[in-house]
């Protein structure tokens, strides 16, 4: 496949190619949009059925290709470059097949349960999380049986679904860090409910499934890991969260508790005083931790401890924005890391030189001392030295907000016709009467309104007018609306233009971080290692350090 090291238009294609401007779908008509596009691209594209324009925009495994015109030759130029730039989505036995027509195996039985996940792990998880734990799980494993590491740290893992799955179904010693409290707590209850299950199936000899025989109690951490801060500083976080024993916390708040009572019955009735003696020893196992500020000041790592921490796998399932370029960087620095896999997502909130504070950018909920943040800070995008000295190589907010959309999804309802469909031009045509009411009100925010593809646009307006601080009787020339409503199909198309280009800039910022870890003498992968139907960012970044 090429990539940036071999074609210099990777980037022009990117950032610059017609459809890709600094422009959302949304000012379609207060931009005049469709006049920024080639007059032969308009003439041939604008009377695409939305099959048509799966088939012969996004569909790069689509052969059976029949144009109802000729198509300049920019325009298929386009459309090939796009598909060739972009790192194959499709797992490897599922390339070739028709996009969005496979679901995995695992579910042909029953579309809400996964048959190759114990039914312990299913509990409170949708079947895209099951999906991801379990493939996500089995690759760590591999890692940690490659590095002879028994011991992951999981980054920003929400409800603890992977980290039950590693340590109580593959025997690993994890370690989960997440930065929302209210998570941390239903983690540990989770676990807690996992715990009761196992106890209940022991006893009546009905356990399913095969336990590895050293069961692990995972350990949950409260924290948010600074990507100001310096290795050092993440492996003291762990440290002293093995010092700080706490209860679990309610969706109320913190609350000291007996590591016992998180072994509470489901249904919120506590375990009488038989309990099995096994039972009391997994209690006493579970806690959850609150890991407090770690300040840079006194760290030293020649005089510290930090040495003596144990060599583990570092792994983060959808780490958002800078959380994935900060572990990449602890990764590479820190000795006791021995590999990695990273999952990213949500690319718009990377930071970068032209943008340092993308909209959505995580804060920590207590503000950082001055000595927290004196560790040399770097940007998430570009991470590599040969990509920053790149001439051309930014990407907008746009672009990479673009490459968070989920193309399988979108050909599907272009295949089927979707309503869902005219939202886009519902937004458009809202836009219009927004900005000539008040001019200084560019892209407001009007957030998701439920079931817009249901309603009729009057309705859609009076809902959304409100959002803006404008009254919803707010009065509307019908005249244009309709005239306006008749182009949603060209709305569609150059939607999809913009959409084409999503894998290509996601490509890009995977890559850059592969040229990152080749920079600093670690070989990785890129394994789209998710089904794209079910999971859209299904890359997974692989790394192993050199033995020692």
């Amino acid at each position: 496949m090429p990539g940036p090291h071999e074609d210099p238009c990777f980037l022009t294609t990117a950032d610059q190619h017609p459809g890709h401007a600094a422009f959302k779908v949304q000012e379609f008509f207060t931009e005049n949009l469709w006049q920024t596009l080639p007059s032969t691209w308009q003439a041939v594209l604008q009377d695409l059925s939305y099959p048509q324009t799966a088939d012969l925009l996004l569909d790069a495994s689509h052969e059976d290709r029949r144009y109802p015109s000729v198509w300049p030759l920019s325009l298929l130029a386009f459309r090939a470059t796009a598909h060739a730039l972009a790192f194959p989505r499709e797992c490897r036995p599922d390339r070739g097949r028709v996009a969005g027509s496979v679901k995995p195996d695992e579910f042909l039985e029953n579309q809400s349960q996964s048959s190759l996940l114990g039914h312990i792990f299913r509990k409170h998880v949708k079947p895209k999380k099951q999906h991801e734990i379990r493939k996500l799980g089995m690759l760590v494993k591999q890692l940690c049986d490659q590095t002879g590491c028994r011991r992951v740290v999981d980054v920003g893992s929400g409800q603890g679904h992977l980290t039950r799955f590693l340590s109580f179904g593959l025997g690993l010693s994890v370690n989960a860090i997440e930065a929302d409290h209210t998570l941390v707590a239903m983690a540990s209850r989770f676990d807690a409910e996992l715990l009761w299950t196992l106890e209940k199936e022991k006893q009546k000899k009905s356990c399913s499934f095969q336990l590895p025989e050293a069961l692990s109690i995972p350990q949950h951490m409260a924290g948010w890991v600074n990507p100001k801060a310096s290795w050092e500083t993440f492996i003291k976080q762990l440290k002293e969260a093995n010092h700080v024993i706490e209860g679990p916390r309610t969706s109320f708040g913190p609350s000291k508790k007996r590591c016992s009572d998180l072994t509470s019955q489901p249904d919120g009735l506590s375990h009488n005083s038989n309990r099995s003696e096994s039972e009391r020893m997994l209690s006493e196992r579970l806690c959850c931790s609150d890991i407090p500020a770690v300040s840079e000041e006194g760290l030293n790592p020649e005089e510290s401890p930090l040495q003596d921490y144990p060599d583990f796998v570092l792994t983060g399932l959808h780490a958002c924005g800078d959380l994935s370029a900060t572990l990449l960087r602890h990764f590479v620095s820190c000795p006791q890391v021995r590999g990695i896999t990273s999952v990213a997502c949500c690319y718009m909130k990377i930071t970068t030189k032209e943008n340092p504070t993308p909209p959505g950018l995580i804060s920590p909920s207590s503000p950082l001392t001055p000595s927290t943040e004196s560790f040399h800070f770097e940007f998430g995008y570009p991470m590599s030295s040969w990509v920053r000295w790149l001439p051309g190589h930014q990407l907008s907010y746009k672009a990479r907000e673009g490459a968070c959309h989920a193309v399988e999804d979108y050909v599907r309802r272009l295949r089927e016709g979707s309503q869902l469909l005219r939202t886009h031009c519902y937004r458009a045509i809202l836009e219009t009467f927004i900005r000539e009411t008040r001019p200084d009100l560019r892209r407001a925010g009007i957030q998701t309104i439920k079931k817009a593809h249901l309603l009729a646009f009057t309705e859609y307006a009076r809902l959304g007018l409100p959002r803006v601080g404008l009254p919803p009787d707010l009065p509307l020339d019908q005249e244009r609306v309709e005239a306006m409503l008749k182009q949603q199909s060209k709305v569609v198309v150059y939607f999809t233009l913009t959409l084409l280009l999503a894998p290509v800039v996601e490509t890009l910022v995977l890559l850059d971080r592969m040229i990152y870890l080749e920079e600093n003498g670690v070989d990785s992968q890129l394994i789209p290692l998710f089904n794209p139907n079910f999971s859209p960012r299904n890359f997974v970044l692989v790394a192993l350090k050199p033995s020692r």
